[in-house]
C-alpha cells in the first residue's frame, strides 16, 4: 500500500513538470500564414528565442529541404500562435574546410525572427542521460491536428495507425495534464509516453524500448526523464530494422561550433556552444527573480520532483551555480576542463577521458552517485578552482572586459565561500588554498657577452608558467662575469630534476608539466630532450633523460612580450589547420649555393600553407640550417622539427636523411593537430629510447621548435647588458 501510495505522489509530483514540458514542446511548420499547414515535427524551446530540434526535421522525404517562405523562413507554433523563424545551426553538416573529424549530430538549432517573442523555455540536462525509471516523450501540435512524419536516417517516425497505448506507455489526457500550447482543443490527446528503462547507447543515440512507438511528428522534440527533472535527449524516431526508439543525447550539442553555421544566418560568436547555454541558464535563474512576474517555473517543478532526497547539492544550488558559470568567458582549452574535474574527484588526470567543453560540462561530470556530502565537496572544489583558474587569466589585464570577467569570478568565489561552510575542517583546509598550478618549467640562457678568448658567457633562471604569459622566476643565476654555455647547463641540471618534480606536483596527480627551454640563435641545436636529471629528490638520486618521459620543447629567446604579427597569425593558422604537412627544407633537389638559396627558402615559407611545419635534416648550429631557421622564424613561423646532430654543408644528404623526413611525415599524419605535438614528441622519444636499433638516433635528439605566441617568454632581467652573438 506504501509502495502504491508512494507512485500515486510521484504522479503527481510528475504533473507540474509534465505540464511545463508541453508548453516548451514546439511545432515545425510552414511558414506562418502558408496554405500547407502540415506538421512537420516537433522542437523544444531551449533558450530566448531559439528552439532545438532534429535535423532531419527539416528535410522533407525525399531528403530534400523543405519547402519555406523567403529567405528560408518557416513556422514554429506554441502558445496558440504561429512565430516565424530560420534555420541557424545544422550540426549534421559540417562545413568541408572542418576536416573529416568535425563533430555531426542529427540536431539543428533555429532562431526565432521575433527577438521579443515570449515564451517558457525547458532545461537542458548538464550530464549524460543515464538509466531512465519514467521517461516521456512529447510532441508539438500543429493547428490544423495534422500530421506528416518525415523520414530518418536509420530510422523513422512510422504513422501506423490510430494511437494506441502500447505496453508499458501511458496516454495522458487533458483531465490529467494540460497539452502542448498551441494543440486543436480540450480532447486533444497530450501523447507524453513513460518509456521502458535504457541503458543502451551507441552510436545511433540513445535507445528506448520497441514497445513505446514514436507518433507521428514526434521526431524532434523532447525526451523528458522526469526522475531528474530534466531534457536529457532529442527525438529522432524509430529504427527501422529492430525497432527500437532512438534519440540524440541533448550532451551531442558540445559538438556545436562555428562551422554548423548556415550560410547567411546570424550566429552566436566564436564560442556558439557556450553562448547557447549561457542563455539557457542565465534565463533559468532570472526566472526566480523576486521582481519578476510570472507562475511557476521549470525549477519550481524540478525541486518538487527532487524534494526529500537528501541531497546537499540540491537544484537550487546548480540553478545559481550554472547562473554563475555562464557569466564567465568560455575556458580558452576543454583539456583546463578536463583537469578541474579530475582533481575535484580526485583522480590522476586523463586527457580525453571526458567530452566536456565548458564549464559546465565539468559541473555536470561531479554527480557521480556518491554520497551526499562527498558529491557537496566535489562541487565545491571544482568551482572553486574555475574561479581561481579563470581569475589568475585576467589578473594584470586592463580593460572594462577583464575587469567584468574578474568580477564575475569574485561573485563565484562568494557564492564557493557559502556552500563550503558546511564542510569539515580538514577539507576546508585543503580546498581552501587552491595553488596556482603551474603548465610549464622554463630554462632560460641569457647571453651577456664575450670573453677575451671570444667565449660567449651566459647568465641562466628557472620559471613556472602558468600560462597567457604569466611567469614566476624561481632560480636564478646572476654572476656578473657570467659562465660558459656548457657550465651554466650543468648548474641548471644539479636542481632541475627536484624542480620539476615539485612543479609536478603543484600541477596534480599525475601530471607531467612540459620543460620548455629557451635558447639565443646560435644555440638552436641544444638536445634538451636528452638531458639527464634527478630521478627524485633523493640526495643521491639517479640521472635519468628527461626527454622519453614528459614533453620536452625549444623556444627562440629573441621572441619574447611583444608579438610580430606574423607570428601570431602563423601560430593561429597552424593551431586551425586539420592537419599538418612536413615542409622538408631545403626542398628534395635544391641546392645550398650561397646567395640563392636564401631568397628560395624565403619564397618557400613565405607562401607555405597553414598546416605546413619546417624539418630540416641539416645543421642548424652554423651555416644554412642556422640561416634557414632564421628565416622560419623571421616568417612566423612557431614549430619546426630538427635533428641536434644534422649534417653540415660539406655532404649532401644521404639514406640517413630519408629515414629522418620519412619518420617526421609519419609522426605529423593524423597528428591531432600543433597543440598535440610536444606530447607525440615525447612518445616517439620514449619508443626511440627502448629501441635496440642504431637506426632510430634520429628520433632520440629530436628537437621540436614550439613557440607560442599566446605564452610569450617573461621579460629579460632589468639593468643588463645586452648584445646579440656574433
Amino acid at each position: 500500500m506504501a509502495a502504491a501510495e508512494q507512485r500515486t505522489g510521484d504522479r503527481a509530483r510528475y504533473a507540474q513538470l509534465l505540464e511545463h514540458a508541453g508548453r516548451t514542446t514546439v511545432a515545425l511548420r510552414a511558414a506562418p500564414g502558408a496554405a500547407d499547414a502540415r506538421l512537420w515535427g516537433s522542437g523544444v524551446l531551449i533558450a530566448p528565442g531559439w528552439v532545438l530540434t532534429c535535423a532531419h526535421v527539416l528535410a522533407a522525404s525525399d531528403g530534400r529541404r523543405r519547402e519555406t517562405g523567403p529567405e528560408g523562413v518557416f513556422g514554429v507554433a506554441f502558445g496558440g500562435r504561429v512565430e516565424p523563424a530560420r534555420l541557424v545551426y545544422d550540426l549534421s553538416r559540417p562545413a568541408p574546410e572542418a576536416g573529416p573529424g568535425a563533430a555531426r549530430a542529427d540536431l539543428a538549432l533555429v532562431r526565432l525572427l521575433d527577438p521579443e517573442a515570449d515564451h517558457p523555455c525547458a532545461w537542458l540536462s548538464d550530464q549524460p542521460a543515464t538509466l531512465l525509471e519514467d521517461a516521456y516523450i512529447f510532441r508539438g501540435h500543429d493547428r490544423s491536428g495534422g500530421a506528416d512524419g518525415p523520414d530518418v536516417p536509420g530510422g523513422r517516425d512510422r504513422p501506423d495507425g490510430p494511437e494506441r497505448p502500447a505496453a508499458g506507455k501511458r496516454v495522458l489526457r487533458e483531465s490529467a495534464v494540460r497539452g502542448p500550447a498551441g494543440a486543436p482543443g480540450p480532447s486533444a490527446a497530450v501523447d507524453p509516453f513513460i518509456a521502458v528503462r535504457f541503458g543502451a547507447r551507441d552510436a545511433r543515440g540513445l535507445q528506448f524500448g520497441s514497445d513505446v512507438r514514436v507518433s507521428p511528428g514526434a521526431s524532434g522534440g523532447p525526451l523528458i526523464d522526469c526522475d531528474r527533472g530534466e531534457v536529457v535527449g532529442i527525438v529522432k524516431g524509430r529504427h527501422q530494422q529492430d525497432h527500437v526508439g532512438l534519440a540524440v543525447p541533448v550532451t551531442a550539442l558540445r559538438g556545436l561550433g562555428p562551422e554548423h553555421l548556415v550560410a547567411g544566418a546570424e550566429g552566436l560568436g566564436p564560442e556558439p556552444y557556450h553562448a547557447l547555454m549561457g542563455l539557457h541558464d542565465r534565463w533559468h535563474w532570472t526566472g526566480q527573480d523576486l521582481a519578476r512576474a510570472g507562475g511557476p517555473t521549470w525549477f519550481d517543478a524540478q525541486h518538487a520532483v527532487m524534494a526529500g532526497r537528501g541531497r546537499l547539492w540540491g537544484v537550487q544550488e546548480r540553478l545559481q551555480a550554472l547562473d554563475l558559470l555562464a557569466r564567465l568567458p568560455a575556458p580558452r582549452d576543454p583539456l583546463l576542463v578536463e583537469a578541474a574535474v579530475d582533481e575535484a574527484l580526485e583522480r590522476g588526470a586523463r586527457p580525453g577521458a571526458w567530452s566536456l567543453r565548458t564549464w559546465r560540462d565539468g559541473h555536470g561530470a561531479l554527480y557521480q552517485g556518491s554520497d551526499p556530502y562527498t558529491e557537496l565537496r566535489a562541487f565545491v572544489h571544482y568551482l572553486r578552482i574555475v574561479a581561481q583558474r579563470t581569475a589568475d587569466e585576467v589578473r594584470d589585464v586592463p580593460g572594462e572586459e577583464a575587469a567584468a570577467v574578474r568580477e564575475g569570478t569574485a561573485r563565484l568565489a562568494e557564492f564557493v565561500q557559502a556552500k563550503a561552510v558546511v564542510l569539515q575542517p580538514q577539507d576546508r583546509r585543503r580546498i581552501g588554498p587552491v595553488r596556482r598550478r603551474p603548465r610549464s618549467v622554463l630554462v632560460e640562457f641569457e647571453p651577456l657577452f664575450y670573453d677575451e678568448n671570444g667565449h660567449e658567457l651566459y647568465n641562466w633562471s628557472v620559471s613556472e608558467g602558468y600560462g597567457r604569459g604569466q611567469w614566476l622566476r624561481v632560480d636564478v643565476q646572476e654572476s656578473a662575469g657570467g659562465v660558459p654555455f656548457e657550465e651554466a647547463r650543468e648548474q641548471v641540471l644539479r636542481g632541475l630534476g627536484g624542480r620539476l618534480l615539485r612543479a609536478d606536483g603543484d600541477a596534480g596527480p599525475g601530471a607531467r608539466v612540459r620543460l620548455e627551454v629557451a635558447v639565443p640563435e646560435g644555440r638552436w641545436h641544444t638536445a634538451a630532450g636528452r638531458w639527464e636529471v634527478a630521478a627524485s629528490t633523493r640526495r643521491t638520486a639517479r640521472r635519468r633523460p628527461v626527454g622519453p618521459g614528459r614533453a620536452v620543447v625549444l623556444r627562440d629567446q629573441g621572441r619574447r612580450e611583444e608579438v610580430d604579427p606574423a607570428w601570431l597569425r602563423r601560430w593561429q593558422g597552424m593551431t586551425a589547420a586539420p592537419a599538418l604537412t612536413a615542409l622538408r627544407i631545403p626542398p628534395t633537389g635544391a641546392g645550398v649555393r650561397p646567395g640563392g638559396s636564401a631568397e628560395t627558402i624565403w619564397r618557400l615559407l613565405e607562401t607555405a600553407e597553414d598546416g605546413a611545419l619546417p624539418a630540416l635534416c641539416r645543421t642548424v648550429a652554423d651555416g644554412f640550417g642556422r640561416d634557414a631557421v632564421g628565416v622560419a622564424l623571421d616568417t612566423g613561423f612557431p614549430a619546426g622539427l630538427w635533428p641536434a646532430r644534422g649534417h653540415g654543408e660539406d655532404r649532401e644528404c644521404d639514406a640517413g636523411c630519408e629515414e629522418f623526413h620519412r619518420g617526421v611525415r609519419e609522426l605529423l599524419q593524423g597528428s591531432g593537430g600543433l597543440v598535440r605535438l610536444p606530447e607525440l614528441v615525447r612518445q616517439l622519444r620514449a619508443k626511440a629510447a627502448e629501441a635496440a636499433e642504431e637506426g632510430s638516433h634520429w628520433a632520440r635528439d629530436l628537437i621540436l621548435l614550439y613557440d607560442d605566441p599566446e605564452d610569450p617568454l617573461p621579460p629579460l632581467f632589468p639593468d643588463r647588458p645586452q648584445v646579440s652573438p656574433g
